[in-house]
């Protein structure tokens, strides 16, 4: 396969002076290694170049490659990622790994959205703004970053969490019993879900101010409507959009099986849209970010996650 000259210095060749160009980020030099990765210039099992030789290709410190590099660990793409010998190219990379990043088919939202939600945990201002009907997706996915935060592998200096949630003091579109006379029990059984896996996200996130010395900020509002959709807008560059798709299936809930029509947000499949990846994407973002902004603002109100 022949070699375009901006991939020569990873594959120790000489390349070409190339003229200058505005100062790249860590996710710019993550998404040209990806590149690389899933069009084969760089090969299962391949030593990558040292930190020092990729910082002075991209002319960033080496602090960006290390970002990257953590990148592309998290979506499996790299291994043996550390400040000491080059890391390498995945040597069993398999099409599970080659769809994590961005710009894959969209996958589930467990599969799609803790590689994403641990890439925007390498930024140093960390924001997530959800918009979702219970958080547990959320909650699930920051384990990983903050599990990398206490392995001492990513330390933002600063974390902003923004979750809307459906009010309490509304009648839920879905979950709702197909028998209507279980209503009261079923909205019973949503509110402590949602305010369980709330204050897990609150505590696990505010716990880092008292571990690792980062200023972080969770904040919950109400939503006035059950969100047919569920977003996330991570560092205002990346929003993931999956449809919440009701059909009726049977649960226990205090101890009885009760027959609802529900949305399991977890399968929910997850699309991304990235700015600078095109009028389309970029568009999506800055509306998605914009529709969060106003319901925040205006029509949410003050949650308590309290039963």
């Amino acid at each position: 396969m022949a070699v375009e000259p901006e991939h020569a210095s990873v594959n120790g060749r000489e390349g070409r002076e190339r003229p200058s160009r505005p100062q790249r980020t860590h996710h710019d030099v993550a998404d040209e290694l990806r590149t690389r990765i899933r069009t084969g210039v760089l090969q299962p099992g391949q030593r990558m170049p040292t930190q020092a030789k990729l910082a002075d290709e991209f002319g960033v410190e080496r602090g960006a490659v290390r970002q990257a590099l953590r990148i592309l660990q998290s979506e499996h793409l790299l291994t043996n990622v550390s400040k000491g010998a080059p890391a390498m190219v995945a040597p069993d990379l398999g099409a599970s790994a080659l769809l994590a990043g961005p710009g894959a088919a969209p996958q589930p939202t467990m599969v799609a959205l803790t590689p994403r939600i641990a890439e925007a945990f390498a930024a140093p201002h960390v924001e997530i703004d959800a918009l979702c009907l219970t958080a547990v997706s959320l909650t699930l996915a920051i384990g990983e970053p903050l599990r990398r935060i206490h392995a001492g592998e990513l330390k933002p200096a600063k974390i902003d969490v923004r979750v809307l949630l459906p009010s309490r003091d509304i009648d839920l579109a879905f979950p709702a019993p197909v028998d209507a006379s279980a209503t009261e029990r079923l909205q019973r059984h949503w509110l402590a879900h949602r305010n369980a896996q709330g204050q897990v996200l609150r505590h696990n996130l505010l716990t880092l101010r008292a571990t690792h010395g980062i200023d972080v900020n969770v904040s919950f509002r109400a939503l006035p409507f059950t969100p047919p959709v569920k977003l996330y807008v991570l560092n205002g560059a990346e929003a993931l959009f999956a449809y919440y798709t009701v059909k009726r299936r049977e649960q226990q809930i205090d101890h009885e099986q009760l027959e609802m029509y529900d949305a399991e947000g977890t399968r929910s499949v997850l699309f991304a849209f990235e700015q600078g990846a095109g009028p389309r994407d970029t568009t999506f973002v800055e509306q998605s970010l914009l529709w969060f902004n106003a319901l925040w603002e205006t029509i949410s109100s003050e949650l308590v996650l309290t039963s």
